[in-house]
């Protein structure tokens, strides 16, 4: 059986704690990327959309840093929007900053009606590097 290992990034503990669960899971050379939101360090959504989205990409890069990975290590992204037809524009102009070049992740994005306070939330699966 493969063993996991619990990953969490520096500094950003006040949701897991919380809400009982881990920033991320290593199992074998996969790490598995809980949600991540633009939660401040006190677990407080970023207020504005934009900044909230960039946090949410900064808090990500935090975790997978964390776990020895980096965004070119992702090979699976799910998004969750509270308001697709508003937000996607948006969200497409960051996500496209993050993934500037092929070949780029799978990427299933679904529309939801709640995200505990947040408007985005983005969790992924990556490969561990040799």
């Amino acid at each position: 059986m493969t063993t996991r290992e619990t990953i969490f990034p520096a500094g950003r503990h006040e949701l897991y704690a919380v809400h009982k669960y881990s920033a991320a899971i290593r199992s074998g050379d996969l790490l598995f990327v809980s949600g991540q939101v633009g939660s401040r360090t006190d677990g407080l959504p970023e207020p504005e959309f934009e900044a909230q989205l960039r946090l949410a990409f900064e808090n990500l890069k935090a975790t997978l840093k964390a776990g020895g990975c980096g965004l070119d290590d992702i090979v699976d992204v799910t998004t969750f929007h509270t308001d697709p037809d508003k937000q996607f524009e948006t969200v497409l102009a960051i996500k496209n900053e993050i993934f500037p070049t092929a070949p780029y992740p799978n990427w299933t994005a679904i529309g939801v009606n709640w995200l505990a306070g947040f408007d985005f939330e983005i969790k992924v699966i990556a490969r561990i590097p040799d």
